[in-house]
């Protein structure tokens, strides 16, 4: 018996749901940062979700909250709510306890993970409690009637989750050395200057979102700005982004940085022009629906890329092989 049991330490389960299990319950650095991937893809999902509520006009398709109508938690037959739009709103509030559910699994992997390491629980734990403040706001965003500031405070909680996501993602694969920079303080002062302008960037992209026409509602209060001006305004942030990245990508190709490095700013800078490019598409045809869903979608692929390009700035050394928990594990166990 216990052979058999040794045996199954070693020996991974093919059933998916015991995989799962032992991925949270039973963690390796390697399932934890699986689990972290998936944090980052569900929070990068869940803006273009957000997305997709808007432009079909579904924001208050569920006009109540934390109830879809007043009596009923799932979309019901309503006279003033069409059943799509309902289920549209619906089905992105729950793509927000998918979020959460991942969240948790990731907090619990942490905390179940030997030797523990305080900084990944501590990242983990920010995400399960950053989803409840983006479902806090999300019932704000309801009860305003879809008000501009609180869309745009929604929107940009998720990018704001997006650092806790990535850090632990990016740490899970790492060692705990204390972080050897790998360019000069210049460069990394150029590195952060590209992810501010980044974040600005976004930040005017909600009032630009929150001045056109897809409100997520008909009768939704806009922002009462020129939207040429507010999209001139956006443009301008996103022109400087893409010039810093090319003086960053000089700077980096001058000072022969660490071929990650440059790997992660050229993904930024290939990143960017596809934004750019489907930003200036939909101004010039009218802002199509399709094409807001692509662009939210590539915001948040932008800000993963200028993240993850903070943390390739850094070495933390390799990651340590978990002997002592192998050995331990392996150990038969008194029948």
């Amino acid at each position: 018996m216990n052979a058999v049991a040794e045996r199954s330490d070693v020996v991974p389960s093919r059933n998916p749901l015991t995989r799962a299990w032992s991925a949270v319950w039973h963690p390796t650095p390697a399932s934890l940062r699986l689990l972290a991937l998936l944090g980052v893809i569900g929070n990068a999902g869940i803006i273009a979700t957000g997305g997709a509520v808007r432009v079909t006009e579904s924001g208050l398709g569920c006009p109540d909250w934390p109830k879809c109508t007043g009596d009923s938690l799932v979309p019901t037959a309503h006279p003033e709510h069409a059943t799509v739009n309902m289920a549209i709103e619906f089905g992105n509030r729950m793509l927000t306890f998918l979020v959460l559910a991942i969240g948790v699994a990731v907090f619990v992997a942490a905390l179940r993970l030997r030797p523990r390491r305080r900084d990944l629980l501590l990242l983990a734990a920010a995400q399960p409690a950053s989803v409840f403040a983006q479902a806090i706001v999300g019932g704000i965003v309801v009860l305003t009637e879809l008000h501009p500031a609180s869309v745009g405070l929604h929107f940009l909680i998720s990018p704001a989750l997006l650092i806790f996501c990535v850090a632990l993602w990016v740490r899970a694969g790492e060692g705990d050395a204390a972080p050897r920079p790998l360019a000069g303080r210049a460069v990394r002062r150029l590195i952060l200057s590209v992810v501010g302008v980044t974040a600005v960037l976004m930040v005017a992209g909600t009032v630009v979102t929150g001045t056109g026409p897809h409100a997520g509602d008909a009768e939704s209060r806009r922002w009462g700005f020129n939207i040429e001006d507010v999209a001139r305004i956006h443009s301008a942030f996103a022109w400087l982004t893409v010039a810093l990245t090319v003086v960053l990508l000089a700077v980096l190709w001058r000072t022969g940085a660490p071929a990650p490095l440059r790997r992660r700013a050229v993904e930024l800078f290939v990143i960017e022009l596809a934004q750019g490019a489907i930003g200036y598409v939909q101004y010039f045809t009218g802002v199509p629906a399709v094409l807001v869903v692509l662009h939210m979608l590539g915001s948040a692929i932008m800000w993963i890329a200028a993240l993850r390009v903070v943390f390739a700035a850094r070495d933390r050394g390799p990651l340590a092989a978990p002997a002592a928990v192998t050995e331990e594990r392996r150990t038969p166990q008194p029948a």
